[in-house]
Protein backbone atom coordinates (compact mmCIF):
# COMPACT_ATOMS: atom_id res chain seq x y z
CA UNK A 1 0.00 0.00 0.00
CA UNK A 2 1.32 3.74 -1.07
CA UNK A 3 0.49 6.32 1.92
CA UNK A 4 -0.39 9.21 0.83
CA UNK A 5 2.42 11.27 0.80
CA UNK A 6 3.97 8.92 -1.64
CA UNK A 7 0.68 9.50 -3.83
CA UNK A 8 1.24 13.29 -3.92
CA UNK A 9 4.96 12.80 -4.67
CA UNK A 10 4.00 10.92 -8.05
CA UNK A 11 0.94 12.95 -8.69
CA UNK A 12 3.30 16.36 -8.16
CA UNK A 13 6.14 14.52 -11.02
CA UNK A 14 2.81 14.17 -12.83
CA UNK A 15 0.80 17.10 -12.64
CA UNK A 16 3.59 19.51 -11.59
CA UNK A 17 4.28 20.74 -8.53
CA UNK A 18 1.22 22.90 -7.37
CA UNK A 19 -1.06 22.99 -4.44
CA UNK A 20 -4.34 25.20 -5.04
CA UNK A 21 -5.02 26.69 -1.77
CA UNK A 22 -8.82 26.77 -1.29
CA UNK A 23 -8.20 29.28 1.54
CA UNK A 24 -11.91 30.44 0.52
CA UNK A 25 -13.30 33.70 1.90
CA UNK A 26 -16.38 34.98 0.69
CA UNK A 27 -14.93 38.39 0.37
CA UNK A 28 -13.07 36.93 -2.34
CA UNK A 29 -16.55 36.49 -4.44
CA UNK A 30 -17.72 39.90 -6.09
CA UNK A 31 -20.69 40.70 -4.26
CA UNK A 32 -22.85 40.51 -7.33
CA UNK A 33 -22.12 36.87 -7.23
CA UNK A 34 -22.68 36.39 -3.67
CA UNK A 35 -26.38 37.78 -3.62
CA UNK A 36 -27.57 34.92 -6.15
CA UNK A 37 -26.84 32.52 -3.59
CA UNK A 38 -28.90 31.51 -0.02
CA UNK A 39 -25.70 32.80 1.81
CA UNK A 40 -22.21 33.26 2.02
CA UNK A 41 -20.61 29.60 2.44
CA UNK A 42 -22.99 28.17 -0.04
CA UNK A 43 -21.38 30.19 -2.82
CA UNK A 44 -18.00 29.11 -1.40
CA UNK A 45 -19.14 26.27 -1.98
CA UNK A 46 -20.25 26.55 -5.38
CA UNK A 47 -16.63 28.23 -5.96
CA UNK A 48 -14.56 25.44 -4.59
CA UNK A 49 -16.75 23.18 -6.78
CA UNK A 50 -16.37 24.81 -10.05
CA UNK A 51 -12.74 25.08 -9.12
CA UNK A 52 -11.57 21.70 -8.03
CA UNK A 53 -13.31 20.26 -11.19
CA UNK A 54 -11.40 23.03 -13.52
CA UNK A 55 -8.31 22.08 -11.58
CA UNK A 56 -8.75 18.46 -12.19
CA UNK A 57 -8.99 18.68 -15.60
CA UNK A 58 -6.66 20.91 -16.83
CA UNK A 59 -4.28 18.54 -14.49
CA UNK A 60 -2.51 21.89 -13.61
CA UNK A 61 -2.05 21.01 -9.78
CA UNK A 62 -1.51 18.03 -7.94
CA UNK A 63 -3.19 19.25 -4.73
CA UNK A 64 -5.44 21.01 -3.03
CA UNK A 65 -4.70 22.66 0.52
CA UNK A 66 -8.29 23.04 2.63
CA UNK A 67 -7.34 25.51 5.25
CA UNK A 68 -10.37 24.92 8.29
CA UNK A 69 -9.96 28.27 10.20
CA UNK A 70 -11.81 30.06 6.85
CA UNK A 71 -14.53 27.77 6.79
CA UNK A 72 -15.00 27.60 11.17
CA UNK A 73 -15.61 31.40 10.74
CA UNK A 74 -19.03 30.60 8.75
CA UNK A 75 -20.22 28.40 11.49
CA UNK A 76 -21.78 25.57 11.07
CA UNK A 77 -22.60 25.72 7.81
CA UNK A 78 -19.19 26.66 7.01
CA UNK A 79 -17.96 23.45 8.32
CA UNK A 80 -20.61 21.63 6.22
CA UNK A 81 -18.99 23.51 3.41
CA UNK A 82 -15.73 22.56 4.49
CA UNK A 83 -16.80 18.62 5.01
CA UNK A 84 -18.12 18.94 1.64
CA UNK A 85 -15.46 20.67 0.15
CA UNK A 86 -12.91 17.33 1.37
CA UNK A 87 -15.42 15.14 -0.40
CA UNK A 88 -15.03 17.30 -3.67
CA UNK A 89 -11.01 17.18 -3.69
CA UNK A 90 -11.08 13.57 -2.84
CA UNK A 91 -13.73 12.48 -6.03
CA UNK A 92 -11.05 14.42 -7.97
CA UNK A 93 -8.66 12.26 -7.61
CA UNK A 94 -6.02 14.63 -6.34
CA UNK A 95 -4.68 14.52 -3.26
CA UNK A 96 -6.40 16.69 0.06
CA UNK A 97 -4.38 18.54 2.70
CA UNK A 98 -6.71 19.81 5.24
CA UNK A 99 -4.36 22.74 6.65
CA UNK A 100 -5.58 22.75 10.51
CA UNK A 101 -1.93 23.16 12.58
CA UNK A 102 -3.51 20.79 15.35
CA UNK A 103 -0.81 20.20 18.44
CA UNK A 104 -1.65 18.87 21.50
CA UNK A 105 -1.25 16.11 24.41
CA UNK A 106 -1.98 12.10 24.92
CA UNK A 107 -5.79 11.81 24.40
CA UNK A 108 -6.63 14.99 23.30
CA UNK A 109 -4.17 14.92 20.33
CA UNK A 110 -5.72 11.16 20.10
CA UNK A 111 -8.96 12.92 19.59
CA UNK A 112 -8.09 15.45 17.19
CA UNK A 113 -6.11 12.51 14.88
CA UNK A 114 -9.82 10.71 14.64
CA UNK A 115 -11.54 13.55 13.96
CA UNK A 116 -9.19 14.36 10.64
CA UNK A 117 -7.82 11.09 9.73
CA UNK A 118 -11.22 9.29 10.41
CA UNK A 119 -15.10 10.19 9.88
CA UNK A 120 -16.79 13.52 8.77
CA UNK A 121 -13.47 15.65 8.21
CA UNK A 122 -11.39 12.35 6.61
CA UNK A 123 -8.95 13.68 4.92
CA UNK A 124 -5.56 12.09 3.25
CA UNK A 125 -2.43 14.51 4.85
CA UNK A 126 -2.80 17.28 7.48
CA UNK A 127 -0.55 19.78 9.30
CA UNK A 128 0.55 19.90 12.49
CA UNK A 129 2.26 22.07 15.04
CA UNK A 130 4.97 20.28 16.79
CA UNK A 131 5.58 23.15 19.94
CA UNK A 132 3.56 21.26 22.72
CA UNK A 133 6.22 19.11 22.22
CA UNK A 134 7.49 15.93 19.97
CA UNK A 135 4.77 13.12 21.97
CA UNK A 136 2.24 15.27 20.69
CA UNK A 137 3.14 13.85 16.97
CA UNK A 138 2.41 10.02 17.80
CA UNK A 139 -1.03 9.83 17.60
CA UNK A 140 -1.04 11.31 14.19
CA UNK A 141 2.15 8.93 13.28
CA UNK A 142 -0.13 5.97 14.33
CA UNK A 143 -2.20 6.65 10.87
CA UNK A 144 0.87 7.35 8.80
CA UNK A 145 2.06 3.45 9.87
CA UNK A 146 -1.75 2.21 9.60
CA UNK A 147 -3.54 3.80 7.50
CA UNK A 148 -0.92 5.52 5.31
CA UNK A 149 -2.15 8.80 5.92
CA UNK A 150 0.00 11.82 5.95
CA UNK A 151 1.53 14.47 8.13
CA UNK A 152 3.42 17.76 7.17
CA UNK A 153 5.12 19.10 10.50
CA UNK A 154 5.62 23.23 11.07
CA UNK A 155 9.58 23.10 10.40
CA UNK A 156 10.25 26.80 8.75
CA UNK A 157 7.16 28.87 8.10
CA UNK A 158 6.77 31.84 5.78
CA UNK A 159 5.91 34.73 7.94
CA UNK A 160 7.86 36.99 9.91
CA UNK A 161 6.89 36.09 13.44
CA UNK A 162 8.60 32.64 12.79
CA UNK A 163 12.03 34.27 14.22
CA UNK A 164 10.18 34.35 17.38
CA UNK A 165 10.43 30.68 18.02
CA UNK A 166 11.35 28.76 15.21
CA UNK A 167 15.17 30.62 14.73
CA UNK A 168 15.78 30.86 18.24
CA UNK A 169 19.18 29.51 18.80
CA UNK A 170 19.50 26.68 21.86
CA UNK A 171 22.01 26.21 24.66
CA UNK A 172 23.13 23.07 23.54
CA UNK A 173 23.52 24.82 19.99
CA UNK A 174 21.27 24.85 16.65
CA UNK A 175 18.15 26.43 16.40
CA UNK A 176 14.63 25.93 17.64
CA UNK A 177 13.98 24.55 14.12
CA UNK A 178 17.22 22.17 13.89
CA UNK A 179 15.53 20.59 16.82
CA UNK A 180 12.21 19.94 15.00
CA UNK A 181 13.93 18.84 11.73
CA UNK A 182 16.10 16.01 13.84
CA UNK A 183 12.97 14.36 15.44
CA UNK A 184 11.25 14.46 11.86
CA UNK A 185 14.05 12.58 10.73
CA UNK A 186 13.95 10.28 13.10
CA UNK A 187 10.22 9.57 12.43
CA UNK A 188 10.79 9.23 8.67
CA UNK A 189 13.96 6.24 9.55
CA UNK A 190 11.60 4.81 11.39
CA UNK A 191 8.71 4.71 8.83
CA UNK A 192 11.32 2.92 6.41
CA UNK A 193 10.42 -0.44 8.10
CA UNK A 194 6.82 0.18 7.23
CA UNK A 195 7.59 1.64 3.55
CA UNK A 196 10.68 0.25 2.74
CA UNK A 197 9.81 0.64 -0.83
CA UNK A 198 8.99 4.36 -1.01
CA UNK A 199 10.82 7.22 -2.62
CA UNK A 200 9.85 9.58 0.56
CA UNK A 201 8.34 9.48 3.98
CA UNK A 202 4.30 10.34 5.17
CA UNK A 203 6.07 12.98 7.62
CA UNK A 204 6.74 15.90 5.39
CA UNK A 205 7.80 19.33 6.78
CA UNK A 206 6.17 22.93 5.80
CA UNK A 207 9.22 24.63 4.93
CA UNK A 208 8.53 27.95 3.67
CA UNK A 209 9.81 29.80 0.32
CA UNK A 210 10.91 33.43 1.54
CA UNK A 211 14.44 33.04 1.98
CA UNK A 212 17.10 31.37 -0.32
CA UNK A 213 19.82 30.39 2.37
CA UNK A 214 17.60 28.64 4.49
CA UNK A 215 15.87 27.03 1.54
CA UNK A 216 19.49 25.28 0.15
CA UNK A 217 20.67 24.62 4.12
CA UNK A 218 17.20 22.25 4.83
CA UNK A 219 17.31 21.15 1.50
CA UNK A 220 20.58 19.41 2.11
CA UNK A 221 19.56 18.46 5.28
CA UNK A 222 16.56 16.32 4.85
CA UNK A 223 16.89 14.96 1.36
CA UNK A 224 14.37 12.05 2.27
CA UNK A 225 11.54 14.79 3.69
CA UNK A 226 8.89 15.76 1.26
CA UNK A 227 8.27 19.62 1.60
CA UNK A 228 4.61 21.53 1.52
CA UNK A 229 5.84 24.87 0.80
CA UNK A 230 3.95 27.94 1.37
CA UNK A 231 4.61 31.53 0.99
CA UNK A 232 4.88 31.46 -3.14
CA UNK A 233 2.91 34.52 -4.71
CA UNK A 234 0.60 36.35 -2.57
CA UNK A 235 3.35 36.19 0.65
CA UNK A 236 6.38 37.22 -1.49
CA UNK A 237 8.47 33.82 -2.34
CA UNK A 238 9.55 33.27 -5.51
CA UNK A 239 9.99 30.54 -8.13
CA UNK A 240 13.68 30.42 -7.99
CA UNK A 241 13.35 29.26 -4.22
CA UNK A 242 10.58 26.68 -4.66
CA UNK A 243 13.27 25.21 -6.91
CA UNK A 244 15.42 24.88 -4.35
CA UNK A 245 13.12 23.07 -2.28
CA UNK A 246 11.39 20.91 -4.63
CA UNK A 247 14.89 19.28 -5.28
CA UNK A 248 15.73 15.67 -3.44
CA UNK A 249 12.64 14.17 -2.07
CA UNK A 250 10.66 17.12 -3.86
CA UNK A 251 7.62 19.42 -2.50
CA UNK A 252 4.80 20.96 -3.50
CA UNK A 253 4.14 24.70 -3.28
CA UNK A 254 0.77 26.23 -2.05
CA UNK A 255 -0.68 28.81 -3.60
CA UNK A 256 -4.26 30.38 -2.28
CA UNK A 257 -4.95 34.18 -3.10
CA UNK A 258 -3.18 34.31 -5.77
CA UNK A 259 -5.14 31.89 -7.71
CA UNK A 260 -9.12 32.52 -6.08
CA UNK A 261 -8.13 36.20 -6.45
CA UNK A 262 -7.07 36.10 -9.81
CA UNK A 263 -9.87 37.74 -11.05
CA UNK A 264 -9.32 41.16 -9.71
CA UNK A 265 -6.06 41.48 -12.18
CA UNK A 266 -8.00 40.18 -15.32
CA UNK A 267 -9.41 42.51 -17.17
CA UNK A 268 -12.26 40.89 -18.78
CA UNK A 269 -13.30 39.88 -15.07
CA UNK A 270 -13.10 43.25 -13.31
CA UNK A 271 -14.92 44.97 -16.30
CA UNK A 272 -17.74 42.76 -16.04
CA UNK A 273 -17.62 43.10 -11.98
CA UNK A 274 -18.17 47.12 -12.71
CA UNK A 275 -21.24 46.31 -14.97
CA UNK A 276 -22.50 43.83 -12.61
CA UNK A 277 -22.55 40.74 -15.56
CA UNK A 278 -19.83 38.99 -13.84
CA UNK A 279 -20.56 35.24 -13.39
CA UNK A 280 -19.13 32.52 -10.75
CA UNK A 281 -17.54 30.88 -14.01
CA UNK A 282 -15.97 34.12 -14.89
CA UNK A 283 -14.03 34.07 -11.81
CA UNK A 284 -13.59 30.23 -12.04
CA UNK A 285 -11.64 31.06 -15.38
CA UNK A 286 -9.20 33.45 -14.31
CA UNK A 287 -8.32 31.44 -11.46
CA UNK A 288 -7.73 28.64 -13.23
CA UNK A 289 -5.71 30.25 -15.52
CA UNK A 290 -3.62 31.50 -12.70
CA UNK A 291 -3.22 27.95 -11.88
CA UNK A 292 -2.02 27.58 -15.18
CA UNK A 293 0.60 30.38 -15.14
CA UNK A 294 1.72 29.50 -11.72
CA UNK A 295 2.34 25.50 -12.82
CA UNK A 296 4.50 27.00 -15.51
CA UNK A 297 6.17 29.26 -13.02
CA UNK A 298 7.16 26.60 -10.81
CA UNK A 299 8.62 24.10 -13.58
CA UNK A 300 10.62 26.35 -14.98
CA UNK A 301 13.56 25.42 -11.92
Amino acid sequence: MKHNMQILQELAAKNGPLCVGLDTDPSYIPESILRTFESPSQAVLEYNRQLIKKIAEDKSACCFKVQIAYYEAMGLEGIKVYAETLKLVKESGLICISDIKRGDIAATAGAYARAHFTGDFETDIITINPYMGFDTLKPFTEYCTKAGKGIFVLLRTSNPGMVNIEQKELKDGGRVLDQVGNELERISQEMKATYPDQTCSPVGAVVGCTEESDAKALRDAYKDIYFLIPGYGAQGGDAKICGTLMKEAGGTVNSSRGILCAWKKDADCTAKVEKGTVAMSDIVTAAAKAAIASKADLLRF
